[in-house]
């Protein structure tokens, strides 16, 4: 114990950024603050079948260019908030938030959520998780 206490007062920076890893590790595992919920791929799919789920794509306009899912609607997260109205006609219909990797659209869930909308799902993973299943990407409209 005694060296322990040692080694992380001599190397501070080092245990702290080994700190902020794993926090980083742990948020993106277990997925959005404050609770908000997660579907994988396949469920996205069956809510966009069947629940007839609105896909909100947050990543940025350069990034949505290499394709996004089809009938998505996009809105780069630093807009969200000013283009509020785009999704007004969806409010009661359950949105699905997509970003590269899981990290912006979960924050833009948060976002969704304070502004009223109930259901909206953070997709697991993001794009890479939907083309890493084989899903398709489309190029039109992007």
């Amino acid at each position: 114990m005694q060296q322990l206490l040692h080694f992380v007062s001599g190397h501070w920076e080092l245990f702290l950024a080994l700190a902020v890893i794993c926090i980083l590790l742990i948020y993106q595992t277990f997925g959005t603050v404050g609770g908000g919920k997660s579907v994988d791929p396949q469920e996205a799919i069956r809510m966009i079948n069947h629940e007839q789920a609105v896909v909100l794509d947050v990543r940025e306009p350069g990034e949505v260019k290499t394709g996004k899912i089809l009938g998505s609607i996009s809105i780069p997260l630093a807009q969200l908030e000013k283009q509020m109205d785009k999704l007004q006609q969806h409010k009661a219909a359950p949105i699905i938030v997509v970003c590269q990797s899981g990290g912006r659209s979960s924050r833009a869930c948060s976002i969704l959520r304070k502004q009223g909308f109930e259901s909206v799902y953070n997709l697991r993973g993001g794009i890479m998780a939907w083309t890493s299943t084989g899903l398709p990407l489309s190029k039109k409209g992007a």
